[in-house]
């Protein structure tokens, strides 16, 4: 069911993320994501020449992992095309910190430790989650079974269809079904 129709208003700001994912031909998965921003109005901006035009990207942000059938992160790279100030790019290679590590329980913590507050960018960060998401996405469900375990388990009581006790647990992946979840 759609959103109720809201009352009259204009548009002010649009934000897009598009994350892809690819099998590469040596095995490993690239996992790609794009943030965009683009203002509806000019906006002054003395480090862009003095403004950003109406319908130029405010922002345009990318980020790509490589990672293995395990969720082992093998390189990270980040790249900012438009940003309101010089310096947001210099930034970049602080991602390099997450090769090595692996996408699962606790990761998204272990992430912000090397990656979070001024170590790092708030956009670049806002796309980890997305990307981390899509790497699941995209590597599973497969005909692998150790896959379907891998995955199965990094979903694990991160949501109510994901609960331990919930019926999809129980009928999908009985091995890991409990009557009473964990804290509960």
């Amino acid at each position: 069911m759609p959103l109720s129709k809201p009352v009259r208003r204009k548009l002010h700001h649009r934000r897009q993320i598009v994350c892809e994912g690819y099998e590469r031909e040596d095995g490993l998965w690239d996992i790609e994501a794009r943030m965009t921003d683009k203002k509806t109005n000019t906006l002054d901006n003395p480090e862009r020449g003095g403004f950003v035009a109406a319908g130029e990207y405010f922002h345009d942000i990318r980020m790509r992992l490589t990672l293995d059938r395990s969720l082992k992160i093998h390189q990270v790279e980040a790249s900012m095309d438009a940003t309101p100030f010089q310096m947001c790019p210099g930034i970049v290679a602080v991602y390099k910190r997450l090769e090595g590590t692996r996408i699962g329980s606790g990761w998204h913590r272990k992430a912000l430790e090397l990656t979070g507050g001024v170590q790092g960018c708030t956009h670049l960060n806002e796309l980890l989650k997305p990307l981390t998401t899509t790497a699941i996405q995209t590597l599973w469900p497969s005909g692998d079974e150790d896959m379907v375990k891998l995955g199965a388990k990094g979903l694990l009581n991160t949501c109510h269809t994901w609960a331990q006790n919930s019926p999809a647990v129980q009928q999908y992946l009985p091995e890991l079904y409990l009557a009473e979840p964990p804290n509960g």
